[in-house]
């Protein structure tokens, strides 16, 4: 293997980018990469090489890791897939950013569905989204992410639709966090549906807070994973962070705010109309839920398949869509959705397995 020098690039590259040498075969393509920076290249290929590894198992390719070289043997688009995503997050480290396996993860599918996620200088290439708030910079991980996103942006109202674990809510709370940096607007308003205690939350113990508190722990969350604890701490104090169940909406005109409903399958049709007639001058609604996992008693429609029926196409209302494909989470919960949504489709719930000894029993 030819020595690239000492600073990692090609004599005729004439640009900051690793060098480069490939070794092709019918059935499989040899690519070795060397990046000029060994400290940077580290943290690319992960503790332990596991971000390596990840990529290895994602894209059924071999990387091998030698000091600020890698080498990875695969079939010809694999490896030119695999080459990307490392140029790319490489890119994102020289660019002064972490990342993390699930940024790895992103990267690969971004990078396998719509081309690279960035451009060698760590920067999002066209047409692939951010959101940018005072803590952290929100990048999508696949294309319905990046859809969502773009949705986000340029509607008043939005519908994120799709299974558990698709960054649906988190992504909200981002571009809800995002405004609010930027003056956009004065207020964040998060509720949901407590369909658990019937909305008739009276007999549970302690004062509204703690009543609530429960069923709006997962906005609680995002909340603090998007903006600094202390300021959370205040804007819920001051009011200009609002988290409240759906049925204190009822009467209200919400004006210079943005208004997240969650967990909107659980809502029944005259809760969705109720809510989606709240929204005032400069607001925006984003309304997150899965309808297969409705929780209302049987024989209700749920508001939030309603108002996807009759909101369809409606000028200034955007549907976004996510599949099991999007999930985000540890990679049991895309087989876990995967599986649910197979037996649905089959008709029937298989009858769950039972150990020899508990059938004798």
């Amino acid at each position: 293997m030819k020595n690239p020098g000492a600073g990692g690039f090609g004599p005729d590259s004439g640009q900051n980018i690793p060098w480069l040498s490939t070794h092709d075969s019918q059935d499989e393509a040899e690519i070795t990469l060397a990046f000029d920076d060994n400290r940077l290249a580290s943290r690319l290929f992960g503790q332990y090489d596991q971000n390596l590894a990840f990529l290895e198992k994602r894209l059924r390719i071999q990387a091998t890791a030698r000091g600020n070289h890698v080498t990875l043997a695969g079939p010809p688009e694999l490896g030119e897939q695999a080459k990307s995503v490392l140029e790319n997050l490489y890119g994102r480290l020289k660019a002064g950013h972490d990342i993390t396996l699930g940024d790895v993860d992103g990267a690969i599918r971004m990078t396998t569905s719509q081309g690279s996620l960035f451009e060698a200088d760590g920067e999002p290439r066209i047409g692939h989204e951010e959101i940018v708030t005072r803590k952290r910079t929100v990048r999508a991980r696949t294309p319905a992410q990046d859809a969502y996103i773009r949705a986000l942006k340029r509607n008043e109202m939005v519908f994120g639709i799709g299974p558990a674990g698709t960054g649906k809510t988190w992504l909200a709370v981002a571009q809800a966090v995002a405004l609010l940096d930027k003056g956009l607007v004065d207020r964040l308003i998060l509720t949901r549906p407590a369909v658990e205690a019937g909305e008739r939350l009276g007999f549970l113990p302690g004062d509204m807070k703690e009543k609530v508190d429960p069923y709006l722990r997962p906005i609680y969350d995002a909340l603090y994973d998007l903006m600094d604890a202390p300021r959370v701490e205040r804007g819920i104090q001051s009011t200009m962070i609002e988290i409240a169940p759906l049925a204190f909406m009822r009467g209200r005109t919400l004006t210079n705010a943005v208004v997240i409903l969650d967990e909107a399958q659980n809502t029944t049709s005259m809760q969705m109309k109720m809510f989606l007639t709240r929204l005032g001058e400069n607001s925006r609604m984003i309304i997150t839920g899965d309808p297969t996992q409705v929780d209302l008693p049987p024989g209700m429609k749920s508001g939030l398949t309603e108002a996807l029926d009759l909101l369809d196409g409606v000028p200034g209302i955007a549907q976004a869509y996510f599949t099991e494909d999007d999930v985000v989470r540890h990679e049991l919960v895309g087989r876990i959705v995967k599986a649910y949504e197979a037996a649905t489709r089959a008709g029937e719930h298989k009858a769950p397995h039972m150990p020899q000894r508990m059938r004798q029993e």
